[in-house]
């Protein structure tokens, strides 16, 4: 069915369901719902709807799939890809979720939440820390970033190394479909192998097979024992090697383990307020190590101070830090989670969210640098993550003084360079992201034929009217 643009009369009906102060048309209100953070993309919609309830979200889709208006969810409008951004020159009405915002109930004992979909992630920290819990999805933008969003793009963050990503940390979920039909799965089962898992078909579809109201999300005890440790190390090569001894030594108890590059602790160190290098040297190569514990924070400082006092030894670490206080750990942490950011000031960005095997990092990274270099003499390779999960932010800011809007019109060319390698090493071009608009096209490229052709059934399966964020994931 081909998405219509909707009559006055139309959009006065959309708007009844949620009432005027809910329905918002005049453009400086709805200017905030058009573009994503980092400006490429920049949409068009004349009414951003703001239900208040799991039923007026149901209205809305039956309403949308009888007349086949497009309809794009939209959580926290943080998201990287332009998921959540509505076409331009399309009328798709913008959905926003931020007014289901409620914490439903928590249950301690279960090491659960139930909460609404439109839930700021810092709020579900809060509200598990009350109950003497970790919620452990942690995020750069976690105090605007909606709990739907992040489900919809399986996001991932700094803790997937113990915890997983959010398909890991999600027990159930409450969905309306385009038909406007209510799917209550907001089951709190570990064991439940009733069937197909429903579940997991909406996690990381993007909204592209209905909207996310509500979900019950794992909760862990609060460790007891919290380290940092911020190291300075020669090599990628280095960093791996000290990933895996680390690894060994701390079991599941090391929670973290972040890679960044001299230029990366440069960038955040010259923009960030608060930021400073925390060592006395320079170095190529740094680690954030995070190290939690179940038992006190002796083990944790313990365990920490070994694995340094064994890696200088051997020569691995050239220097290193650990926090002496809370303030101090959220400071390293805070280097870490504003190096994206810190990007910004220093001129455009080209930026990719890859995967490679963990073991594949150095030899990925040694020869995506020499391909875009080739590309682009004196561009400024600023690449830094999640190395114990293989998921690196391969970004790339101009060469100093360089034409900002001429490298940037490169996106899609080193795209392809970078992407291209991340293949040969069997990786995966969007690790925590998603697809949304801009890597669409590619993921059909990239994908074989019969796994394009089984997420276009699952589609049209669930929406066959195509009002739910069409051109996301998958061409229209």
């Amino acid at each position: 069915m081909t998405n219509i643009r909707p009559s006055p009369e139309l959009i006065d009906r959309f708007a009844a369901i949620v009432g005027a102060l809910n329905a918002l048309t005049e453009p400086s209100d709805i200017a905030p719902y058009l573009v994503e953070s980092r400006g490429l993309y920049k949409g068009e919609t004349p009414l951003v709807l703001k239900p208040g309830s799991v039923e007026e979200v149901s209205q809305i889709l039956k309403l949308a799939s009888e007349t086949g208006v497009a309809i794009v969810p939209q959580g926290g409008n943080t998201g990287h890809v332009a998921g959540q951004i509505p076409r331009t020159g399309a009328s798709d009405l913008v959905l926003s979720l931020e007014r289901l915002n409620r914490i439903r109930d928590i249950d301690p004992v279960g090491n659960v939440i139930a909460v609404d979909a439109g839930c700021i992630l810092a709020d579900i920290h809060q509200a598990a820390e009350a109950h003497d819990r970790l919620f452990p999805l942690s995020l750069g933008s976690q105090g605007s970033c909606r709990i739907g969003g992040n489900l919809s793009t399986n996001a991932g963050g700094t803790a997937v190394l113990a915890y997983g990503n959010m398909r890991h940390l999600c027990l159930g979920l409450e969905v309306v479909l385009p038909t406007g039909e209510i799917w209550d799965g907001m089951r709190r089962l570990a064991k439940d192998n009733t069937g197909y898992d429903l579940r997991d078909l909406f996690i990381g579809a993007e909204g592209t097979l209905g909207v996310i109201t509500g979900a019950v999300l794992k909760l862990f005890p609060r460790p007891l024992g919290h380290q940092v440790a911020f190291a300075g190390v020669k090599s990628v090569a280095d960093a791996l090697a000290l990933f895996d001894r680390a690894s060994s030594l701390c079991g599941p108890a090391l929670t973290g383990f972040e890679l960044m590059p001299r230029l990366g602790v440069e960038f955040t160190a010259r923009h960030i307020d608060g930021v400073r290098d925390p060592l006395d040297t320079v170095h190529a190569w740094y680690v954030l190590i995070d190290i939690s514990t179940s038992d006190s924070a002796e083990s944790a400082e313990r365990m920490v101070a070994r694995l340094l006092e064994t890696e200088f030894s051997d020569g691995l670490v050239e220097n290193a830090v650990i926090a002496a206080s809370e303030a101090q750990r959220r400071s390293l942490w805070h280097m870490r989670e504003s190096m994206s950011p810190a990007q910004k000031p220093e001129g455009g960005s080209i930026k990719h969210d890859v995967s490679v095997p963990v073991s594949s990092i150095p030899a990925f990274m040694e020869e995506a640098d020499a391909a875009v270099m080739k590309a682009i003499p004196g561009a400024r390779i600023c690449s830094f993550g999640h190395m114990g999960d293989g998921n690196i932010h391969y970004n790339i800011s101009q060469p100093v003084g360089a034409d900002k809007d001429a490298f940037i019109a490169r996106w899609r060319e080193i795209n392809a360079i970078v992407h291209a390698i991340v293949l040969r090493y069997n990786g995966s071009i969007s690790a925590e992201h998603g697809i949304g608009q801009l890597k669409r096209d590619e993921l059909a490229e990239v994908r074989a034929p019969i796994e394009i052709d089984l997420m276009r059934r699952i589609k049209h399966a669930f929406d066959p009217a195509g009002i739910m964020n069409p051109d996301k994931v998958l061409k229209s």
